[in-house]
Protein backbone atom coordinates (compact mmCIF):
# COMPACT_ATOMS: atom_id res chain seq x y z
CA UNK A 1 0.00 0.00 0.00
CA UNK A 2 3.03 2.36 0.75
CA UNK A 3 4.13 2.13 -3.34
CA UNK A 4 0.88 3.36 -4.43
CA UNK A 5 0.94 6.99 -5.47
CA UNK A 6 -2.19 8.39 -3.22
CA UNK A 7 -2.87 8.03 0.19
CA UNK A 8 -5.95 5.03 0.16
CA UNK A 9 -7.14 6.21 3.29
CA UNK A 10 -8.20 10.00 2.47
CA UNK A 11 -11.79 10.17 2.22
CA UNK A 12 -11.50 11.86 -1.19
CA UNK A 13 -9.87 8.48 -2.96
CA UNK A 14 -12.17 6.22 -0.78
CA UNK A 15 -15.44 7.95 -2.48
CA UNK A 16 -13.57 8.04 -6.02
CA UNK A 17 -12.96 3.82 -4.95
CA UNK A 18 -16.47 3.32 -4.60
CA UNK A 19 -17.64 5.66 -7.61
CA UNK A 20 -15.67 3.90 -9.92
CA UNK A 21 -16.46 0.19 -8.61
CA UNK A 22 -20.32 1.62 -9.28
CA UNK A 23 -19.80 2.24 -12.65
CA UNK A 24 -18.87 -1.03 -13.42
CA UNK A 25 -21.23 -2.87 -10.89
CA UNK A 26 -24.09 -1.08 -11.51
CA UNK A 27 -24.04 -1.54 -15.74
CA UNK A 28 -23.18 -5.53 -15.20
CA UNK A 29 -26.08 -5.80 -12.54
CA UNK A 30 -28.47 -4.14 -15.13
CA UNK A 31 -27.52 -6.30 -17.91
CA UNK A 32 -28.05 -9.17 -15.62
CA UNK A 33 -31.28 -8.27 -14.84
CA UNK A 34 -32.27 -7.40 -18.47
CA UNK A 35 -30.70 -10.48 -19.66
CA UNK A 36 -32.50 -12.59 -17.19
CA UNK A 37 -35.97 -11.12 -17.41
CA UNK A 38 -35.45 -11.92 -21.97
CA UNK A 39 -34.82 -15.20 -21.57
CA UNK A 40 -37.59 -15.99 -18.71
CA UNK A 41 -40.06 -14.01 -20.70
CA UNK A 42 -39.18 -15.20 -24.40
CA UNK A 43 -37.44 -18.28 -24.09
CA UNK A 44 -38.60 -20.51 -21.15
CA UNK A 45 -41.62 -21.95 -21.19
CA UNK A 46 -43.77 -21.23 -19.04
CA UNK A 47 -42.85 -17.67 -19.50
CA UNK A 48 -43.12 -14.73 -16.90
CA UNK A 49 -46.64 -13.80 -18.05
CA UNK A 50 -48.00 -17.42 -18.54
CA UNK A 51 -47.28 -17.92 -14.44
CA UNK A 52 -49.51 -14.97 -14.21
CA UNK A 53 -52.14 -16.30 -16.82
CA UNK A 54 -51.50 -20.44 -14.70
CA UNK A 55 -52.53 -18.67 -11.08
CA UNK A 56 -54.64 -16.16 -11.08
CA UNK A 57 -55.52 -14.24 -8.26
CA UNK A 58 -58.09 -11.27 -7.12
CA UNK A 59 -54.98 -8.71 -7.80
CA UNK A 60 -54.02 -10.45 -10.91
CA UNK A 61 -52.13 -7.77 -13.11
CA UNK A 62 -51.65 -7.52 -16.62
CA UNK A 63 -48.90 -9.13 -18.19
CA UNK A 64 -48.50 -6.33 -21.10
CA UNK A 65 -49.08 -3.45 -18.95
CA UNK A 66 -46.67 -4.62 -16.12
CA UNK A 67 -44.07 -5.75 -19.05
CA UNK A 68 -44.00 -1.92 -19.96
CA UNK A 69 -43.47 -0.59 -16.41
CA UNK A 70 -40.46 -3.06 -15.93
CA UNK A 71 -39.38 -1.17 -19.53
CA UNK A 72 -39.78 2.45 -18.11
CA UNK A 73 -37.31 1.06 -14.86
CA UNK A 74 -34.60 -0.34 -17.34
CA UNK A 75 -34.60 3.16 -19.13
CA UNK A 76 -34.44 4.95 -16.08
CA UNK A 77 -31.81 2.97 -14.91
CA UNK A 78 -29.81 3.37 -18.46
CA UNK A 79 -30.43 7.17 -17.71
CA UNK A 80 -28.76 6.23 -14.36
CA UNK A 81 -25.82 5.02 -15.42
CA UNK A 82 -25.18 7.09 -17.70
CA UNK A 83 -25.02 9.69 -15.20
CA UNK A 84 -22.65 7.46 -12.58
CA UNK A 85 -20.27 8.00 -16.22
CA UNK A 86 -20.79 11.64 -16.57
CA UNK A 87 -21.49 13.27 -13.09
CA UNK A 88 -19.34 15.64 -11.88
CA UNK A 89 -20.96 17.66 -8.83
CA UNK A 90 -19.40 16.88 -6.16
CA UNK A 91 -23.30 16.71 -4.49
CA UNK A 92 -24.47 14.37 -7.24
CA UNK A 93 -21.67 11.91 -6.57
CA UNK A 94 -21.92 12.11 -3.49
CA UNK A 95 -25.95 11.35 -3.08
CA UNK A 96 -24.80 7.90 -5.72
CA UNK A 97 -22.00 7.13 -3.57
CA UNK A 98 -23.84 7.04 -0.29
CA UNK A 99 -27.44 7.44 -1.02
CA UNK A 100 -27.61 4.79 -3.34
CA UNK A 101 -24.37 3.04 -2.95
CA UNK A 102 -24.93 -1.04 -3.81
CA UNK A 103 -27.99 -0.76 -3.33
CA UNK A 104 -29.21 -0.78 -6.54
CA UNK A 105 -26.69 -3.72 -7.38
CA UNK A 106 -28.37 -6.21 -5.11
CA UNK A 107 -31.41 -4.87 -6.13
CA UNK A 108 -30.94 -5.73 -9.78
CA UNK A 109 -29.67 -9.02 -8.33
CA UNK A 110 -32.16 -10.13 -6.57
CA UNK A 111 -35.03 -9.25 -9.17
CA UNK A 112 -33.09 -11.18 -11.54
CA UNK A 113 -32.88 -14.41 -9.29
CA UNK A 114 -36.40 -13.50 -8.84
CA UNK A 115 -37.57 -14.07 -12.26
CA UNK A 116 -35.20 -17.35 -12.28
CA UNK A 117 -37.16 -18.55 -9.20
CA UNK A 118 -40.69 -17.39 -10.43
CA UNK A 119 -40.70 -19.28 -13.68
CA UNK A 120 -39.42 -22.59 -12.05
CA UNK A 121 -42.71 -21.91 -9.84
CA UNK A 122 -40.66 -21.38 -6.46
CA UNK A 123 -43.03 -19.73 -5.24
CA UNK A 124 -41.89 -19.37 -1.02
CA UNK A 125 -38.28 -18.84 -2.59
CA UNK A 126 -39.87 -15.99 -4.68
CA UNK A 127 -41.81 -14.29 -2.35
CA UNK A 128 -38.40 -14.16 0.38
CA UNK A 129 -36.28 -12.70 -2.19
CA UNK A 130 -38.91 -9.99 -3.64
CA UNK A 131 -38.87 -9.32 0.69
CA UNK A 132 -35.40 -8.58 0.32
CA UNK A 133 -35.87 -6.74 -2.55
CA UNK A 134 -38.35 -4.55 -0.86
CA UNK A 135 -36.63 -3.71 1.77
CA UNK A 136 -33.19 -2.83 -0.16
CA UNK A 137 -34.77 -0.57 -2.35
CA UNK A 138 -36.89 1.25 0.46
CA UNK A 139 -33.80 1.73 2.68
CA UNK A 140 -32.00 3.16 -0.64
CA UNK A 141 -35.58 5.75 -0.75
CA UNK A 142 -35.36 6.60 2.67
CA UNK A 143 -31.66 7.53 2.68
CA UNK A 144 -31.84 9.41 -0.56
CA UNK A 145 -34.99 11.27 1.60
CA UNK A 146 -33.22 12.32 4.29
CA UNK A 147 -29.90 12.50 3.64
CA UNK A 148 -29.57 13.66 -0.23
CA UNK A 149 -33.50 15.31 -0.72
CA UNK A 150 -34.02 15.92 -4.31
CA UNK A 151 -33.97 19.48 -4.80
CA UNK A 152 -34.46 21.78 -8.06
CA UNK A 153 -31.14 23.20 -8.43
CA UNK A 154 -29.86 19.64 -9.63
CA UNK A 155 -32.57 18.22 -12.19
CA UNK A 156 -30.82 15.51 -13.35
CA UNK A 157 -30.38 14.14 -9.89
CA UNK A 158 -34.60 14.26 -9.73
CA UNK A 159 -34.57 12.30 -12.90
CA UNK A 160 -32.10 10.08 -12.69
CA UNK A 161 -31.45 9.38 -9.26
CA UNK A 162 -34.41 10.08 -7.33
CA UNK A 163 -37.30 8.84 -9.89
CA UNK A 164 -35.69 5.76 -11.29
CA UNK A 165 -35.19 4.37 -7.51
CA UNK A 166 -38.79 5.83 -6.41
CA UNK A 167 -40.73 4.04 -9.74
CA UNK A 168 -39.00 0.85 -9.14
CA UNK A 169 -39.99 0.21 -5.43
CA UNK A 170 -43.15 0.66 -6.62
CA UNK A 171 -43.22 -2.27 -8.33
CA UNK A 172 -42.78 -4.90 -5.74
CA UNK A 173 -43.73 -3.12 -2.75
CA UNK A 174 -47.44 -2.81 -3.79
CA UNK A 175 -47.82 -5.52 -6.50
CA UNK A 176 -45.08 -7.99 -6.96
CA UNK A 177 -45.00 -9.31 -3.10
CA UNK A 178 -48.44 -9.27 -2.26
CA UNK A 179 -49.46 -11.57 -5.39
CA UNK A 180 -46.41 -14.13 -5.15
CA UNK A 181 -47.72 -14.23 -1.35
CA UNK A 182 -51.10 -14.84 -2.45
CA UNK A 183 -49.73 -17.84 -4.79
CA UNK A 184 -47.66 -19.30 -1.91
CA UNK A 185 -50.50 -19.08 0.32
CA UNK A 186 -52.36 -20.54 -2.03
CA UNK A 187 -55.11 -17.79 -2.34
CA UNK A 188 -55.37 -18.26 -6.03
CA UNK A 189 -58.32 -20.02 -8.19
CA UNK A 190 -57.99 -22.33 -11.15
CA UNK A 191 -57.82 -20.47 -15.08
CA UNK A 192 -60.22 -23.45 -15.67
CA UNK A 193 -62.76 -22.19 -13.44
CA UNK A 194 -63.21 -18.54 -13.79
CA UNK A 195 -66.33 -18.35 -12.00
CA UNK A 196 -64.17 -18.82 -9.04
CA UNK A 197 -62.50 -15.29 -9.89
CA UNK A 198 -64.44 -13.78 -6.98
CA UNK A 199 -62.36 -16.43 -4.06
CA UNK A 200 -60.15 -14.00 -1.71
CA UNK A 201 -62.27 -10.94 -2.49
CA UNK A 202 -61.37 -9.40 0.97
CA UNK A 203 -57.91 -10.47 0.93
CA UNK A 204 -57.59 -8.56 -2.24
CA UNK A 205 -59.21 -5.57 -1.17
CA UNK A 206 -57.03 -5.43 1.80
CA UNK A 207 -53.94 -4.95 -0.18
CA UNK A 208 -54.98 -3.01 -2.82
CA UNK A 209 -56.68 -0.65 -0.25
CA UNK A 210 -53.80 -0.42 2.37
CA UNK A 211 -50.94 -0.51 -0.38
CA UNK A 212 -52.81 2.19 -2.05
CA UNK A 213 -53.75 4.54 0.65
CA UNK A 214 -49.62 4.18 1.96
CA UNK A 215 -49.51 5.95 -1.82
CA UNK A 216 -52.29 8.26 -1.58
CA UNK A 217 -50.06 9.71 1.58
CA UNK A 218 -46.99 10.22 0.61
CA UNK A 219 -48.48 11.70 -3.10
CA UNK A 220 -50.19 14.14 -0.44
CA UNK A 221 -47.41 14.88 1.95
CA UNK A 222 -44.53 15.20 -0.86
CA UNK A 223 -46.18 15.87 -3.96
CA UNK A 224 -45.02 13.20 -5.37
CA UNK A 225 -45.05 12.69 -9.17
CA UNK A 226 -43.45 9.51 -9.67
CA UNK A 227 -45.27 7.61 -7.01
CA UNK A 228 -48.28 9.34 -8.35
CA UNK A 229 -47.10 8.02 -11.90
CA UNK A 230 -46.37 4.38 -10.52
CA UNK A 231 -49.27 3.97 -8.40
CA UNK A 232 -51.66 5.23 -11.25
CA UNK A 233 -49.97 3.05 -13.13
CA UNK A 234 -50.47 -0.37 -10.80
CA UNK A 235 -53.81 -0.25 -10.71
CA UNK A 236 -54.41 0.08 -14.21
CA UNK A 237 -52.73 -3.08 -14.57
CA UNK A 238 -54.54 -4.84 -12.28
CA UNK A 239 -58.07 -3.50 -13.41
CA UNK A 240 -57.56 -4.16 -16.64
CA UNK A 241 -56.74 -7.68 -16.05
CA UNK A 242 -60.50 -8.94 -15.95
CA UNK A 243 -62.40 -10.52 -14.24
CA UNK A 244 -62.10 -8.97 -11.20
CA UNK A 245 -64.23 -9.13 -7.46
CA UNK A 246 -66.23 -6.21 -6.82
CA UNK A 247 -64.78 -4.94 -4.01
CA UNK A 248 -60.61 -5.19 -5.66
CA UNK A 249 -62.16 -3.83 -8.86
CA UNK A 250 -64.36 -0.85 -7.51
CA UNK A 251 -60.85 -0.29 -5.38
CA UNK A 252 -58.56 -0.05 -7.92
CA UNK A 253 -60.41 2.34 -10.08
CA UNK A 254 -61.42 4.79 -7.74
CA UNK A 255 -57.20 4.89 -6.31
CA UNK A 256 -56.41 5.09 -10.50
CA UNK A 257 -58.97 8.55 -10.57
CA UNK A 258 -57.66 9.65 -6.58
CA UNK A 259 -53.60 9.43 -7.15
CA UNK A 260 -53.64 12.38 -10.33
CA UNK A 261 -56.05 14.29 -8.16
CA UNK A 262 -54.26 14.23 -5.49
CA UNK A 263 -51.45 15.26 -7.08
CA UNK A 264 -52.93 18.33 -8.90
CA UNK A 265 -54.44 19.20 -5.69
CA UNK A 266 -51.42 19.39 -3.67
CA UNK A 267 -49.54 21.30 -6.51
CA UNK A 268 -52.56 23.84 -6.95
CA UNK A 269 -52.91 24.31 -3.14
CA UNK A 270 -49.26 25.02 -2.84
CA UNK A 271 -49.30 27.52 -5.96
CA UNK A 272 -52.68 29.22 -4.35
CA UNK A 273 -51.17 29.69 -0.95
CA UNK A 274 -47.66 30.33 -1.86
CA UNK A 275 -46.10 27.94 0.52
CA UNK A 276 -43.04 27.97 -1.45
CA UNK A 277 -40.16 25.80 0.86
CA UNK A 278 -37.22 28.36 1.67
CA UNK A 279 -34.51 27.65 -1.43
CA UNK A 280 -30.90 27.57 0.51
CA UNK A 281 -28.46 29.76 -1.68
CA UNK A 282 -25.01 28.28 -1.53
CA UNK A 283 -22.12 29.95 0.18
CA UNK A 284 -20.51 32.57 -1.70
CA UNK A 285 -17.25 32.00 0.72
CA UNK A 286 -14.42 30.93 -1.26
CA UNK A 287 -12.38 28.85 0.69
CA UNK A 288 -8.46 29.86 -0.51
CA UNK A 289 -6.56 26.93 0.10
CA UNK A 290 -3.02 27.76 -1.82
CA UNK A 291 -0.07 27.45 0.60
CA UNK A 292 3.45 28.08 -0.28
CA UNK A 293 4.79 24.58 0.39
CA UNK A 294 4.31 21.65 -1.93
CA UNK A 295 2.11 18.95 -1.75
CA UNK A 296 3.85 15.68 -0.41
CA UNK A 297 3.56 12.62 -3.23
CA UNK A 298 1.09 10.75 -1.13
CA UNK A 299 -1.10 13.81 -0.75
CA UNK A 300 -4.06 14.64 -2.31
CA UNK A 301 -5.75 17.29 -4.38
CA UNK A 302 -9.66 16.14 -3.01
CA UNK A 303 -10.95 19.02 -5.52
CA UNK A 304 -9.59 17.80 -8.28
CA UNK A 305 -9.78 14.28 -7.51
CA UNK A 306 -13.72 14.32 -6.51
CA UNK A 307 -15.00 17.40 -8.77
CA UNK A 308 -16.08 20.50 -8.37
CA UNK A 309 -19.53 22.47 -7.85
Amino acid sequence: MDSLPLDISHPAVRDYLSLVRLQVLTPLSLLINIAALVVCSVIVKPSVGSIIKLHPTSISPSPSLIAAYVVAIFLGQIGYCILLVMARKPETKTTLVKGVGLSLVFANWLMALWVITWVLEFFLLSTILLGFLVLCLLYSNITLLIYHPPTYSRPLDMALIHAPLRFFLVLPLSLLFPYSLFITLGLFYSPGNPEDYGSFAWPGFGVTFGANLVGLIVILMHRDVVWAVAATWICASIWSARPKPAPVYITVILFTVLHPLALLGTLLYRRLTNREGRIALPNDEEHDTASSGRRGPREVDAEVLWGSS
